[in-house]
């Protein structure tokens, strides 16, 4: 099943709901980053929060950055998605491994352990909206919904889940309800909901077992005026780092460090974080951004 997202409504337009499936791109960051078996849950997880985040944005230039910093063994994960499908991130320790937890599942909580959850939305204009709340489990989905519930105060339910194996990722994804605020007014509405949400055993285990994301939504809401959106957007693991913005960040360094630079490595080299692409700069492209420096200078 193709890496993809969903929006749809219920309830008169007072239930909204949006489903992704992050399996490739889960499993590209995998494979880009050599994460661990925890490492891989707690990166997908938050990938797919990431882009079930800026799902609601308009502009098309709207990211959200979702970083979570935590005393566990992780110690931290960044994120960065956008409106356009779009999604790139990584952790700080990315070979940690942990026993199970024990539920027998992958104990992302006690690799992040406790710390806060840091929220920056970029609307694509004007000044971003950021927000800080403390992490209440460290397993992501439940403390992405307390920075709804708290910041934004939009009543929500978040499902995350990443399924990685001895073969890699077979499964991720999440699926995100929010009450509306005309709809939320409503405590039968709402404690329907939140009643069906509880007999959620999961996400990956429906994505395992078959199932798309329209029969996910008919699941949950099809008896409460359901409406998918028939646009399905795709989804996929994509960097904007480059050779020139690399170059760019190796010019702030001064004359003196990039002159260090050639006499000592005849070069310099530069990973990216968050897509692990190594890049190579040559001493002559060190010494033409020498020649932009002294030109500068002398303007």
């Amino acid at each position: 099943m193709a890496d993809q997202l969903i929006r749809a409504t219920a309830a008169n337009d007072g239930i909204r709901a949006v489903g992704v499936i992050t399996t490739r791109l889960t499993e590209e960051a995998r494979q880009r980053h050599r994460l661990s078996y925890v490492a891989t849950a707690a990166l997908g997880r938050t990938m797919s929060a990431g882009l079930l985040l800026a799902s609601n944005m308009k502009q098309a230039e709207a990211r959200v950055n979702v970083r979570i910093r935590g005393d566990g063994p992780l110690q931290g994960i960044l994120v960065d998605a956008g409106v356009d499908g779009t999604v790139r991130g990584y952790v700080t320790n990315p070979a940690v491994e942990l026993p199970p937890n024990p539920k027998g599942k992958l104990d992302v909580g006690g690799a992040v352990g406790q710390g806060f959850l840091y929220v920056v939305r970029d609307m694509g204009y004007g000044y971003p909206y950021s927000s800080t709340v403390e992490l209440v489990s460290g397993e992501i989905g439940e403390d992405v919904t307390h920075y709804l519930m708290t910041s934004e105060q939009t009543p929500s339910a978040l499902a995350l889940g990443v399924f990685v194996g001895a073969e890699g990722v077979t499964a991720s994804g999440g699926l995100l309800i929010q009450v509306l605020p005309k709809a939320a007014q409503d405590p039968a509405l709402v404690e329907l909901l939140e009643s069906r949400l509880s007999q959620l055993q999961g996400f990956t285990p429906l994505l395992q077992a078959g199932k798309t994301l329209p029969d996910i939504f008919t699941d949950l809401l099809g008896d409460m005026g359901l409406k998918v959106f028939p646009q399905s957007q795709m989804v996929q693991f994509q960097c904007r780092c480059s050779l020139e913005r690399v170059l760019g960040a190796l010019k702030m360094l001064g004359q003196d460090e990039l002159q260090d630079m050639i006499e000592k490595d005849d070069g310099a080299e530069a990973t990216c974080d968050f897509c692990g692409e190594v890049y190579q700069a040559t001493s002559l492209q060190l010494e033409q951004l020498i020649d932009e420096l002294q030109a500068q200078a002398e303007a």
